[in-house]
């Protein structure tokens, strides 16, 4: 009989763990990613990291993603990949069109939330954000300090 293979855990997704703390989360989009062999090989690894990056519409309507971290392919010879090049995001025209009027009216960004597999494809989820102010932080902070007394108490008295 064959041995049975090891079946290898592998990161489903990478996700944007600073965009719920410091942005007001809006519309998300879907969008494909441009990207090389060896930054392929790499994400399939788990070794992405988008928790500095951020997308512009470039001129020619070509929206871009910047500072996403994806490292160097641990096998790859001398054509291997720049880790923080800035990455082209495939999305239809109509889409592009709206992201840019939404960026365009001000005061939002475009931030990647998550970046996964889908189908054997690279994804990519964009989030239309507006930044929080400190006070908002806070506030988040207080709320979810009550919820967890709150927890911590009907778990206590229940017991």
């Amino acid at each position: 009989m064959a041995a049975a293979k090891k079946k290898v855990e592998r990161p489903r997704e990478v996700r944007n763990s600073k965009v719920g703390r410091s942005y007001f989360v809006g519309e998300k989009l879907e969008a494909g990613i441009k990207l090389t062999g060896t930054e392929v090989k790499s994400v399939r690894a788990g070794k992405a990291q988008i928790n500095d990056s951020f997308v512009r519409v470039e001129k020619g309507d070509k929206p871009t993603l910047y500072h996403a971290h994806i490292d160097e392919y641990a096998f790859g010879n001398e054509n291997n990949h720049n880790p923080t090049r800035p990455r082209l995001l495939l999305l239809h025209k109509k889409q592009i069109d709206r992201l840019k009027f939404e960026l365009e009216a001000g005061g939002q960004a475009l931030i990647p939330t998550r970046l996964y597999f889908k189908e054997g494809l690279i994804k990519i989820e964009i989030a239309l954000c507006k930044g929080k102010k400190l006070f908002d932080k806070r506030e988040d902070l207080k709320r979810k300090t009550q919820m967890r007394e709150a927890e911590r108490f009907v778990r206590g008295r229940h017991r």
